[in-house]
Formats: C-alpha cells, sequence, structure tokens
C-alpha cells in the first residue's frame, strides 16, 4: 500500500518511519522545503526526531501532488489549526483512496473533528482516524505501542490495521469515529491541568484526581457529543489521557508546568517547534460543552489560566471549592424523585 504523510513534524516523521520498515511505499510531505531536502540529502528530519534515520522507501517532498498522486491511503499528521488549510490544497485522490486523520485536535474555526473536515473536501474518499497512546519518539524507536484505527466501515479499518500495523505498533480496530477523535483532542486539555497541578508542586495525589475526574469530564462530553463511553474507556480515550497526563515527553503537561512556574503563554509555545493541541482545544471545548449543556470545571478552568488572566494557583484552588457531590449517576428513580 503506498501511503501518503502529510505533515513532517515529529508525528508525521515517526509514523513515516514505521511505515517504511513495515515495508510500505511512503511518501513524506513537508510544508517546508528545507526539511524535505535536509531528509533527501541525509535519510534525518534536520528538526524533528533528527537522531532517527528514516528508511530509503520514505521520500520527502514538498509538493502534494507528488506525495499523494499514486497514494492508496494519506494520513494527515498536521497541527488541528492548518488542517482546514492544508487539506484545501490537497489535489484529486485516486479512486477508492482513504484518507485518515492522524491530527489529535478539533477545528479552531468551525469546531468541527478532523474526519469531519476530510469528509467534507473528500466526500467519496473512504474516512478514518489513528489515535491512540502514541509519543513520537517511542515509535520512532520501535519501542511497544497500541493505538486504534476508527472507522465507520469495519472491513475498511480492518484494512487499514493489517497494512499499519506490526508486533510493536499493536492496532485494534474501532467503529467509533467520534469517541476516538474526542477522546485524543480532549487529553490534551486535562493534561494542561495537570501539568498545571505538577507545576505548582501539588503532588501525585492532585494529579491522580485531576486525571480520573478529566477523563468523566470528558465522557460526560464526548457521549452528548454521540460518542461511546466504552471508546473513552479504551486507548483513545483513558490510555492516551494517562500518557499526556503523566509522561515525561508531553508537550501539554509541559506547558502546563512552565505556566505554573511563571512563564507567559506567548514564552512557553515559543520555547519548542512543537505545537501543544490542548490551547486551540480549550476554547472548542468550553464552546462545544456550553452547546450540549454539559459541566466541564477542569476545561473551565484551564481556560481561565489561559485566556483570563486567571493565575494558575487560583484557578486550582476555585476547582477545590466546588461544592461535593457524588461520583456514581443517579439512578433513573432518583433522577424523577
Amino acid at each position: 500500500m503506498i501511503t501518503a504523510v502529510l505533515g513532517a513534524g515529529s508525528w508525521g516523521t515517526a509514523l513515516a518511519i514505521h511505515l517504511g520498515r513495515r515495508g510500505l511505499e511512503v511518501r513524506l510531505w513537508a510544508r517546508d522545503p528545507m526539511i524535505a531536502a535536509g531528509i533527501r540529502a541525509h535519510r534525518h528530519n534536520p528538526y524533528y526526531l533528527e537522531e532517527v534515520e528514516l528508511p530509503e522507501c520514505v521520500v520527502a517532498t514538498a509538493d502534494l501532488t507528488e506525495a499523494v498522486g499514486a497514494a492508496e491511503a494519506a494520513l494527515v499528521a498536521v497541527p488541528s489549526e492548518f488542517v482546514a488549510r492544508t487539506l484545501k490544497s490537497v489535489p484529486a485522490l485516486r479512486a477508492g483512496a482513504v484518507v485518515a486523520s492522524a491530527t489529535k485536535g478539533f477545528d479552531p474555526e468551525r469546531h468541527l473533528r478532523m474526519s469531519e473536515l476530510i469528509g467534507e473536501r473528500f466526500p467519496d474518499a473512504g474516512v478514518a482516524v489513528l489515535s491512540g497512546p502514541t509519543f513520537a519518539r517511542d515509535v520512532a524507536q520501535r519501542q511497544p505501542t497500541a493505538a486504534v484505527v476508527a472507522c465507520a466501515d469495519e472491513a475498511r479499518a480492518t484494512r487499514l490495521r493489517d497494512a499499519w500495523g506490526t508486533r510493536e505498533f499493536r492496532l485494534y480496530t474501532n467503529r467509533d469515529v467520534a469517541g476516538v477523535e474526542i477522546g485524543g483532542a480532549m487529553k490534551n486539555v486535562i493534561a494542561l491541568a495537570t501539568g498545571l497541578s505538577d507545576g505548582l508542586g501539588l503532588g501525585e495525589n492532585a494529579r491522580a484526581a485531576l486525571i480520573t475526574r478529566g477523563l468523566a469530564e470528558i465522557t460526560r462530553l464526548g457521549v452528548a457529543l454521540g460518542a461511546s463511553a466504552a471508546t473513552l474507556a479504551g486507548l483513545s480515550g483513558l490510555g492516551d489521557l494517562v500518557l499526556t497526563c503523566t509522561g515525561s515527553l508531553s508537550r501539554n503537561r509541559a506547558l502546563g508546568v512552565a505556566l505554573a512556574r511563571g512563564h507567559t503563554l506567548a514564552e512557553a509555545q515559543g520555547a519548542t517547534r512543537m505545537v501543544a493541541e490542548g490551547v486551540p482545544t480549550v476554547r472548542t471545548a468550553l464552546g462545544l460543552a456550553r452547546r450540549a449543556g454539559v459541566s466541564v470545571p477542569i476545561c473551565d478552568a484551564v481556560g481561565a489560566v489561559l485566556f483570563e488572566g486567571c493565575g494558575p494557583r487560583e484557578a486550582l484552588a476555585a476547582l477545590l471549592a466546588r461544592a461535593a457531590t457524588r461520583e456514581d449517576a443517579p439512578r433513573p428513580e432518583e433522577r424523577d424523585a
């Protein structure tokens, strides 16, 4: 299967390396021609995962037509804020091609999921999603990883699983596209919150509480938006949430830590080439929650820090000051009482 990977950041580069090792022909599109030229000349990405060699079967290009022209599948791995713009520039695909999102976020302008953008741009293509607890460096270094391929067409998801999966990169299938995408996007918001807590030195108990209540928050919102609670308890929900809230390579957790230690948002974002998807996701999550009538107190607290000038300690104190309630959902007879 000839596979195009759109985006040569750390995640797109890691996917290209993995698929090349899998034995597939890969076309890696880089927006920056210098990245494409560097890979062609030296077999290394000059800016991302530069210590890992790209297989010879990975062809880097800055030409979208060259990248997707013969591709049977295309993986979109650019930051969510650039996906709509990138898709507009992608030329016609070959008949029967599949376009899969590997981006964990929402469109910041229209608050759509990535698969919805893909479906609008390519209504005749198969649409899928690849998500899960997947740090790019671990994938590039062949560390064991498990992830999910989601598609409404189970047969198509199975074909992608078989084409892209390996022993080290174990793939599961799922038909709940919305749930897989919502879990992958929302976990970044909770990771910002755990970063704020860790940066303030509030301890591991607080981190565990934020992760657990964060999962409840994600599930409330996801179910209201049509996702399955079971999906959000799986790899693309709980699995990705735990990794992003605790892992040393988490961009969103690191951003939260930096904010808690006194850096401005601009300073924290400017310190790395990599994008923390949680920042634009907070705005979308708050808008979707208001529309659905769902309570998202952790998102509210993170949004107050990012956009309203609230101090991290004050925002987390407000969370602690919320009225106590029950953890289990009321039974039907109790709701009617």
